[in-house]
């Protein structure tokens, strides 16, 4: 049994739910129960998306600076790794992920919600990467995901200064993709997967690997590989589900396989 990190399933939709109160710091223990409630959503055929959520009060505030406080080069340079694999477990789900996000999501928080497809926000959170206020930077994915997401010059104005956006900003530069009432971010990121939930799992699969895979590519090589995902999909029960449902003029009941 996991202490601080729980996966809930219901219905096709897998939540990964942190618990450590009173901030949801990301010390060792919480990243590493990460690291399995991401394997176990990644396994599980009865999870078909996953959302990701912080519970009602915050998100989550950022790493455990009295952890952090007293290691040295050599020690951080071994945690590290884990660090950044930890959170790297959460972005290869090979499903569609929505973060949800209330209060902070701060440093390693808003690391976390980098991992996600997609995040939705309440209208009072805060989000930032505040890490250069301790004289260090990002060690979770902040310096790569975030400019991937809100472009280079925007991602080095938030890490160089360490300030936080609202929520309102952070929809204006895309660092979310839709803002909620506070009370309302949990049942808006269910909403939002509800339908992968019953979609076809294999081409959602293939859609996040051609899109994250490409982005890594040169265009030629993206291409290529777009082309042998499209292909393996007509080996699919669901794309001859989706083609007949098409031709016939009815809805079609994916089945996942």
């Amino acid at each position: 049994m996991t202490e601080f990190v729980r996966l809930e399933v219901d219905g096709g939709i897998g939540v990964i739910r942190l618990s450590r109160p009173p901030m949801n710091a990301l010390n060792t223990q919480v990243q590493e129960e990460l690291r399995a409630a991401a394997h176990e959503a990644t396994a599980r055929e009865d999870v078909r998306a996953v959302v990701v959520y912080g519970g009602e009060k915050v998100f989550a505030a950022g790493a455990d600076i009295k952890e952090m406080a007293d290691m040295d080069y050599v020690g951080m340079s071994a945690r590290a790794r884990d660090l950044s694999s930890a959170f790297d477990a959460v972005a290869r789900i090979p499903k569609p992920v929505v973060a949800a996000i209330t209060g902070y999501a701060l440093g390693g928080g808003c690391e976390l919600a980098l991992t996600a497809d997609l995040r939705v926000c309440a209208e009072d959170a805060k989000l930032g990467q505040p890490e250069i206020r301790l004289g260090i930077i990002p060690g979770a994915g902040g310096t790569q995901r975030l400019p991937r997401l809100v472009g280079p010059a925007k991602a080095k104005d938030l890490i160089f200064t360490g300030r936080m956006v609202d929520a309102k900003e952070a929809l204006e530069i895309g660092l979310v993709d839709k803002v909620v009432p506070a009370d309302q971010v949990l049942t808006a990121a269910m909403e939002m997967v509800k339908s992968y939930a019953k979609g076809p799992a294999q081409a959602l699969r293939a859609a996040k690997a051609a899109i994250d895979g490409g982005l890594e590519m040169d265009l030629a090589s993206g291409l290529a590989w777009e082309s042998q995902l499209f292909a393996g999909l007509f080996a699919t029960a669901d794309k001859q589900i989706g083609m007949d449902a098409f031709v016939a003029k009815e809805k079609p009941e994916f089945t996942g396989k």
